[in-house]
């Protein structure tokens, strides 16, 4: 799997993608989420550079695991820590997470793996404000 530097605009998408295909795959309501909100200006990318990192992200998945994408698109624990440890920036981790959870919202249902990576960037970037209230937010249902 690539590195990026840190807190740079494409540590912070990578994230973004994360969660955008923690559930094997990334939906429309999702995509449209991300364009609705300025997900990549907000990160310092174009659209295009949004989508490079998204692209870029599917092939580091692909390269590293032999099985069906559906299994690939799940990260194993310790590269969901050099991948989150990646960002380091308190603001720019609020941003990161915030964009998250509206991608995994957008759908209207929170996937297992999508809170699998919100859970683990709360955990993770130490931001018990945020688990507060993730943890007692109305949830939509998970599949």
């Amino acid at each position: 799997m690539r590195s990026y530097l840190q807190n740079s605009p494409e540590a912070a998408g990578r994230i973004v993608a994360l969660t955008l295909l923690a559930d094997g795959y990334a939906g429309q309501a999702e995509l449209e989420r991300l364009d609705r909100l300025g997900a990549a200006e907000a990160l310092g990318l174009s659209r295009a550079g949004l989508h490079g990192v998204v692209h870029a992200f599917c092939e580091d998945l692909l390269v590293t695991h032999h099985e069906p994408w559906i299994e690939a698109s799940r990260v194993d624990e310790r590269s969901l820590s050099a991948i989150l440890a990646e960002v380091t920036d308190p603001a720019l981790r609020s941003k990161v997470l915030q964009l998250c959870v509206e991608v995994a919202e957008a759908d209207a249902q929170i996937a297992q793996g999508e809170a699998a990576v919100l859970t683990a960037a709360v955990m993770a970037w130490g931001l018990p404000a945020a688990e507060e209230a993730f943890c007692q937010a109305p949830t939509a249902p998970v599949n």
